[in-house]
């Protein structure tokens, strides 16, 4: 009963993430192509995090209160219009218009993140988490080389009509085979009836009352020291990650002169050992060492796999560069579904949509300012972006190892801690 809807969920997120795959790399030369800056092409790139960043909490308690299937239909449905904006976006305003409802959309993996932990025990929940982990990987794999194809065949209208026809069959899945997981979801009918509350107004009428919300939300998040520690390195995590991708490929050509096949290459490579990582091993290897102690040492793996990237000869980019990668991928692929698994497993049970969909929100704001990081310390010296992300995993792991103090049978008293705004007296 409770693999089926993972699979669908599994399925539906993979093919929302090759839509996306298909796009992300033609991206920056399209709006090049369109008159774009290099101002203009860096908001473009980051309005897709932006509204991530925004509406991942938004998705996440809205999933809380009318349950996980209508929001990820929703925000499915988005999606796939967004790539239809994309196929005829022949301005950069336009342009912009299909990156922000494609952030919108695809900010429903809080939703899905959640959908997880309704359905799994705290046993399982981090090879389901790995699941989606691998969905992933096999996006970044497939999508890049069938955007490649497209456009190099068809031209740049087809790879947008064919990314929304992709999400469109996640939509129909999703549709007929997702069913709802949030047993204390209120109906539609009773939603539509509180959105006026009592005074008439609309509910979350001003910028300032949503500030408020949002506010609120997150100090009650942050009360609980382990949920405040695991906000804090997933977004240092994912600093130091973003911040060294963009330097990666500066690096690789100018100074290792890849070519952009080659680049590729090493892209799909790390995708594939993700998707191993964390689609079959990491469900193994948290029964035998615990999440606690992966947690850990994918920080120190990774450090391994983003310091030394500069340092290594030339030639040997696909020889001793292979094995430098090799630790980020494994690295990366045991902290990032270990972060979101511990999330849920500290989160208050009846906020964990809101709260995961905060740790999204931080993981987005990561994603939005590393590439600029790592741009500009790029700059300034070509290694400074990988002694930077080096540093950072350090700090991680140094958070890591504060958690070892939180053991993981004082969560039921985390789940009805008083820290809760709504339960304090």
């Amino acid at each position: 009963m409770k693999k089926s809807p993972l699979a669908i969920l599994f399925l539906t997120v993979l093919l929302d993430l090759i839509g996306f795959g298909i796009v992300l790399p033609l991206l920056p030369t399209y709006a090049k192509d369109l008159g774009a800056n290099p101002f203009m092409i860096g908001f473009i790139a980051a309005i897709y995090s932006s509204m991530q960043f925004l509406f991942s909490p938004v998705w996440g308690r809205l999933s809380d209160f009318i349950g996980r299937r209508p929001v990820m239909l929703v925000s499915i449905f988005m999606a796939s219009v967004s790539y239809l904006f994309f196929a005829h976006a022949t301005t950069i305003p336009l342009l912009i218009l299909a990156r922000a409802l494609s952030g919108i959309g695809s900010a429903n993996i809080a939703a899905a993140q959640a959908y997880i932990t309704d359905v799994t025990d705290s046993k399982s929940r981090s090879k389901a988490m790995g699941m989606l982990g691998a969905a992933f990987g096999i996006g970044f794999i497939i999508g890049p080389l069938i955007g490649g194809f497209l456009k190099t065949n068809f031209g740049i209208e087809m790879v947008g009509y064919v990314a929304s026809a992709l999400i469109g069959i996640d939509f129909i899945l999703a549709v007929f085979f997702l069913p709802e997981s949030n047993r204390e979801a209120k109906k539609i009918s009773h939603v539509i009836s509180s959105l006026m509350n009592r005074s008439g107004q609309p509910l979350f009428a001003s910028m300032k009352e949503k500030s408020a919300i949002y506010l609120d939300g997150i100090r009650t998040a942050f009360s609980s020291p382990p949920i405040a520690l695991l906000m804090s390195a997933n977004f240092i995590f994912t600093f130091g990650v973003a911040n060294m991708q963009i330097a990666s490929i500066l690096l690789w050509k100018e100074y290792f002169h890849a070519t952009d096949q080659q680049i590729g290459y090493l892209f799909a490579y790390v995708g594939f050992i993700s998707v191993i990582v964390q689609g079959g091993m990491i469900g193994k290897l948290n029964m035998r060492f615990g999440e606690h102690k992966l947690f850990l040492w994918g920080h120190i793996i990774t450090f391994v796999g983003v310091f030394f990237i500069p340092f290594i000869p030339p030639v040997t980019l696909f020889t001793l560069g292979l094995g430098i990668l090799l630790f980020f991928a494994i690295g990366t692929s045991l902290v990032n579904p270990i972060n979101i698994s511990m999330i849920s497993l500290y989160s208050y049970t009846q906020k964990q949509g809101q709260i995961m969909g905060y740790g999204q929100s931080i993981n987005s704001l990561a994603r939005i300012f590393g590439p600029f990081s790592g741009s500009i310390l790029y700059g300034i010296f070509p290694s400074m972006p990988f002694i930077v992300a080096g540093i950072l995993m350090l700090a991680g792991t140094i958070i890591s190892m504060s958690l070892f103090r939180y053991e993981i049978e004082a969560l039921d008293a985390q789940h009805e801690s008083p820290a809760d705004p709504q339960t304090a007296e």
